[in-house]
């Protein structure tokens, strides 16, 4: 079969995307170029493309707004928790557990992964630097390898799977056309794969061959780790400022690390040691301390109640869950949360402060997944159950689905083997993670996805979540400098580049074992 126009114009954009997410700039404006020139040369009307990039747009933003609504609800919940000094009592117990340098590496990968599943990764990073880096430091685990930990469990596993709050596999979904609970699933395998050999190799490589030195041990003893937050303010705001493509993982979750000065840090600019500040804190000094304490321990239960619900709905008859329900029970608690938190610490005038944390919410919101409408809109474009109503063709007319007619016609050429285009996916995933923000071409690898599935004799939602681990371990903070790693390597104190360097090797082989194992078990 040939070629049509529209499939090439078609697939030229898709190159021009891919090519200008490899070289980290903003892909907004080929995203709307192609979605336009598409929709000419499929129309043969100017006035139509016209139409069809605003109608893009549109429905993108349709079947998009339900990620856009639960990041406000779980962003303004951590605002309301972060102005009564919640979150830090929630981390702090974790620091007793700290013995010496292995367990405390175990329990720096196990507590971010915990808190980055429900709260996103540089919420948590703000607090792991603040309350338990510096007791693993003392308890001789080097800054490198708190960093290695902190980076493969929040930027890598938890950003990998998303799999409590979503955003990723729904991304995903959105271009594959299946359910987002199925990626979430597989997702999560893969990322558990990738995340346990990434970390045994990383200690063998990296972190039982390095002792921190006295010069070490003095730089992050308490009263200055205090001030870690402090010192990599801007480096974090840097990385939701630029972020490639326009950036959206991990920008999720910048502002509201970067939105209000750290509490450790004193008026002068100084430091104070970290048990004051949490005996001291400015919490206490509004007589709110029983609030922060019964929050601190509130949320947690109150989100593991809620996995534990899901994942009986999922995998027993016990509950029922209806498929895709996971994301509204997450953003109904986080509102539900984030009203018991303002009515109990802001009395009447919570009235005002919940509407402000939502607004505030709703504008994190935008800021980080606003570049992903228009790039959304020109992969529906290429799918034909979007495609019609973008281009405003008639009800009984044939949609086209550009991309899969594309790959149909050269359907010859394409290797029939599973592992080879589970690894080409893999690829695909890594490349467009490349441009450091890991969540931009989501919706782009699940079209692709669903494009390759009956090559490949591979479910689609497997495809899917291969593609979607190769680009969030990549742009999401582990493999690529000008990522969310900025910050980690900041707020532990260590070279980005060296981080980076001590992160590839491990985390590549996870990824390679993992799509092995897909191949394997699905």
């Amino acid at each position: 079969m040939d070629m049509t126009p529209a499939q090439w114009v078609y697939l030229a954009g898709l190159a021009s995307l891919i090519i200008v997410m490899v070289a980290r700039k903003n892909v907004v404006v080929p995203a709307i170029a192609a979605t336009f020139l598409t929709a000419v040369t499929f129309t043969g009307s100017v006035p139509g493309g016209l139409s069809s990039v605003f109608r893009a747009s549109l429905v993108a933003a349709s079947e998009l707004f339900n990620i856009f609504l639960i990041i406000a609800l779980v962003t303004a919940m951590l605002a309301a928790l972060k102005a009564i000094g919640a979150e830090h009592r929630m981390v702090a117990p974790f620091r007793r557990l700290m013995v010496n340098g292995p367990i405390a590496y175990v329990v720096l990968f196990v507590v971010t992964y915990v808190f980055a599943l429900f709260f996103w990764p540089t919420p948590t990073l703000a607090l792991i630097a603040a309350i338990l880096l510096p007791a693993a430091i003392r308890a001789g685990l080097s800054p490198m390898g708190g960093a290695i930990a902190i980076a493969i469990a929040g930027q890598g596993m938890a950003l990998a799977s998303d799999y409590v709050i979503g955003v990723a596999p729904s991304l995903s979904a959105s271009g594959a056309n299946v359910s987002a609970d199925r990626i979430a699933d597989r997702a999560l395998v893969l990322s558990w794969v990738v995340g346990i050999v990434a970390l045994a190799m990383s200690y063998v490589m990296t972190v039982r061959r390095r002792r921190p030195s006295l010069a070490t041990a003095a730089e992050h003893s308490p009263e200055m780790s205090a001030s870690m937050p402090r010192r990599a303010e801007l480096a974090t705001a840097g990385v939701a400022a630029g972020g490639g493509s326009g950036g959206t993982s991990e920008q999720l979750g910048h502002a509201l690390a970067t939105k209000q000065p750290p509490r450790e840090a004193l008026e002068d600019g100084g430091a104070a040691p970290i048990d004051a500040v949490l005996d001291d804190d400015p919490a206490d000094q509004r007589g709110q301390d029983w609030r922060a304490k019964l929050f601190a321990v509130l949320v947690p239960v109150s989100f593991g109640a809620l996995l534990v619900y899901m994942l009986l709905g999922r995998f027993t008859n016990l509950v029922s869950v209806d498929d895709g329900a996971g994301a509204s029970l997450v953003g109904g608690l986080a509102a539900l949360l984030l009203l018991a938190v303002a009515v109990t610490s802001d009395g009447v005038r919570s009235l005002e402060s919940c509407a402000e944390h939502v607004v505030d919410g709703l504008t994190f919101a935008f800021k980080a997944m606003g570049v992903v409408i228009p790039i959304a809109g020109f992969v529906f474009i290429g799918i034909s159950d979007f495609s019609g109503r973008i281009m405003g063709l008639a009800e009984d007319a044939t949609a086209p689905g550009f991309l899969f007619d594309a790959i149909g016609s050269v359907q010859e050429h394409i290797p029939n083997n599973p592992i080879v285009i589970m690894f080409a996916v893999l690829l695909a995933g890594m490349t467009v993670g490349l441009d450091g923000s890991g969540w931009a071409g989501l919706p782009l690898t699940g079209s692709l996805s669903e494009a390759l599935s009956p090559h490949a004799g591979v479910d689609t939602a497997t495809l899917a979540a291969i593609a979607q681990n190769g680009a969030s371990w990549t742009g999401g903070g582990t493999l690529v400098i000008w990522s969310s790693l900025i910050a980690v390597a900041t707020f532990c104190g260590v070279s980005v580049v060296d981080l980076a360097r001590k992160l590839f090797l491990p985390v590549v082989t996870g990824l390679v074992v993992s799509t092995v194992v897909a191949a394997i078990i699905w």
